[in-house]
């Protein structure tokens, strides 16, 4: 699964150009065999090492356990009650489990971390500005292959993706969803290259005012079910009856509920994988323990 914590560190990976990189690795987590010896050590002798710095917020952990517990104290103006704390922290961990790296954080929206996966490029003359919204949650293949789709409409594309507030998105897709808050989206999106802008929290209806604002060519959206607004209306009449509107097929049968069926069908299988992993860096925290205490 991957989320806006492994997105930045493929970003800067990638920003290091075409040098071969053997090895690139966070810099928040463990690179020690369970003997104690560096994982990356030949990679090092060789100069092509790099660490990346990973984004701070959110783990693949803590989101299959928003999954599995179905509630909503996740969401970002919900105060996380201490239950959904304590289940979330204990998701998949032996009765002894005291790792540092299996478990999970607190996200902290800022305004640097938006800056950091913005573009920061602002539309120039002879851009096709194409709008498309949605709860894009557990941003995965689906959603990008449709972003790709999208992109490939217009000869300078530029994409403003608008982000439904959490509420907007469970009042039309219920059970606990989305999986990911507002602020966790937001980065998520703002982390593919198709995307040149976010509105966070877009109103659910397309309206004229946010088309004149954007001054949007052409709204797209993909071949899923369109859920009419709260008073029954159809959120894209506006673009619809200014002849811009346009179904995108993206050629992907993923969802996010097909990814969210594969978790909670495979739970067992995830709690025993947590659980192993737990166990294998509580060897590392041991062994670096005993070389530290072998140290003169």
């Amino acid at each position: 699964m991957v989320h806006y914590g492994h997105s930045n560190q493929l970003r800067q990976a990638r920003a290091m150009g075409d040098y071969l990189i053997v090895g690139v690795h966070t810099d928040d987590d463990i690179t020690l065999t369970v003997d104690g010896k560096d994982t990356y050590e030949e990679v090092k002798k060789a100069g092509r090492y790099r660490e990346c710095k990973r984004t701070q917020g959110v783990s693949t952990t803590d989101l299959v356990g928003r999954m599995l517990l179905m509630t909503k104290a996740h969401h970002s103006n919900i105060d996380e009650d201490l239950d959904y704390r304590k289940h979330t922290d204990n998701f998949g961990k032996g009765p002894k489990g005291h790792s540092p790296w299996t478990g999970v954080s607190q996200f902290l929206q800022t305004s640097q971390k938006i800056i950091q996966f913005a573009s920061g490029k602002e539309p120039q003359p002879g851009d096709t500005i194409i709008y498309v919204a949605g709860a894009f949650d557990l941003f995965h293949v689906g959603h990008v292959d449709f972003l790709e789709k999208v992109h490939q409409l217009a000869k300078k594309p530029y994409i403003i993706a608008g982000l439904h507030f959490d509420q907007e998105v469970n009042r039309y897709k219920g059970k606990n969803y989305p999986i990911m808050n507002i602020h966790e989206r937001t980065l998520s999106v703002l982390a593919c290259r198709y995307v040149s802008e976010v509105v966070i929290g877009a109103p659910y209806a397309v309206t004229a005012d946010l088309l004149d604002h954007f001054r949007v060519t052409l709204v797209c959206h993909g071949m899923t079910e369109v859920v009419p607004d709260k008073d029954g209306s159809d959120p894209y009449k506006e673009p619809k009856r200014r002849n811009i509107f346009q179904l995108v097929d993206s050629g992907s049968n993923l969802t996010t509920d097909l990814i969210v069926q594969r978790i909670i069908k495979n739970r067992l299988e995830f709690e025993a994988r947590n659980q192993k992993k737990e166990a294998k860096e509580l060897a590392v925290l041991e062994a670096m323990k005993r070389l530290g205490e072998e140290q003169p």
